[in-house]
């Protein structure tokens, strides 16, 4: 089977690996669509993100779709053919995490395409992937791009599970790549009332728009563009910070309203904080990190039709151009959301 794999910066190779038939309680799946996410952009483009860097080859991965092909010892449930959207979220149950109902915390976590641990946790862009049954949420009636974008849509379901109540509040999302405009859908679909998206982009301030967004505001040709939420100490209830950038999260806490809540969903690495603002305004300062069972709840709301994520699939190519994929997908001038083709 052909396997994309990071040997370095710009080091991105389409490798031949064995492929292995399933074992006890695992489903094997060919695999159809996945997603290149932004964590696999930092490898691509810089071999690793903050502190994580590669140590040896990684196959990359974690947003990915397919078909059932074959059932281990033990899986019941599925059917061959079928679709489904894989987890890459592989908790052990066991630590005092998971036994909490913190799973997305779990202290032995195999989360694919991750070089956090040595050795690296090898990913999911492999043309067959033996994955644990409990991963596979069955994917009917969406196609195999859709279904691949559960785990993003995971990740923002979370984020927005932690802010809390969101009926008839005014919102800022800072940061319209795939999380932010993503977080837009979210927040709209849990009851906010009012949502402004700031970015430099045109290409992803347009995307935002047509996700839902009330209005968006260009930083880069309007740097004061959040000016006009800023009077009487502001106007938002929660800030979605979704581009890890510390210009965008000063500019978003002071057009925020006491009390307030900001979320922060951007990994660009260690910011500094304007913490007088945050004291002063008496604002709460939440972190979200990754997800569990909103894995499942994105794939059915999908399959509702209450989440429509079809417009955010820009680009799609196949598997022996992931390179080509990769350079389109950090092209955020026209790409959204780039995803490689498996079939």
């Amino acid at each position: 089977m052909k396997s994309i794999v990071i040997h370095g910066p710009k080091d991105l190779r389409v490798e031949e690996q064995q492929a292995t038939a399933p074992g006890p309680d695992q489903v094997q799946i060919t695999m159809a669509a996945g997603g290149i996410c932004g964590s696999d952009l930092h490898y691509y483009n810089h071999g690793g993100f903050g502190t994580i860097k590669l140590r040896e080859p990684m196959v990359l991965g974690h947003e990915v779709a397919g078909h059932v092909t074959a059932l281990g010892p033990g899986v019941a449930g599925f059917e061959i053919g079928q679709l489904v959207a894989i987890s890459p979220s592989r908790p052990c149950h066991g630590c005092k995490f998971c036994l909490s109902g913190m799973q997305n915390q779990c202290l032995n976590m195999r989360f694919y395409g991750s070089a956090m641990p040595f050795p690296h946790i090898q990913g999911a862009f492999r043309q067959v992937l033996n994955a644990d049954a409990s991963q596979c949420a069955i994917a009917d009636g969406l196609t195999a791009g859709e279904a691949a974008m559960a785990e993003p849509l995971a990740v923002c379901l979370h984020a927005t599970r932690r802010v809390g109540n969101m009926v008839g509040k005014s919102v800022l999302v800072t940061g319209c790549g795939p999380i932010g405009i993503l977080s837009i859908l979210c927040a709209r679909r849990a009851g906010a009332d009012f949502i402004v998206a700031t970015d430099l982009s045109d290409f992803t301030l347009g995307m935002a728009r047509a996700a839902g967004a009330n209005l968006t505001v260009n930083m880069g040709q309007d740097p004061d563009g959040l000016g006009q939420f800023t009077a009487e100490k502001g106007v938002f209830d929660v800030l979605y910070e979704c581009s890890g950038a510390a210009p965008a999260l000063a500019a978003g806490i002071h057009a925020m309203r006491p009390g307030g809540t900001i979320m922060q969903l951007g990994l660009g690495g260690d910011m500094t904080l304007p913490m007088m603002a945050i004291t002063a305004k008496e604002l709460s300062l939440k972190g979200s990190f990754r997800f569990h069972e909103e894995f499942d709840i994105g794939v059915s709301l999908m399959q509702q039709g209450l989440i429509d994520l079809k417009p955010l699939i820009t680009h799609t190519v196949g598997l022996d151009d992931a390179v080509a994929g990769f350079e389109i997908a950090s092209d955020r001038s026209q790409a959204m959301k780039a995803q490689i083709s498996f079939a």
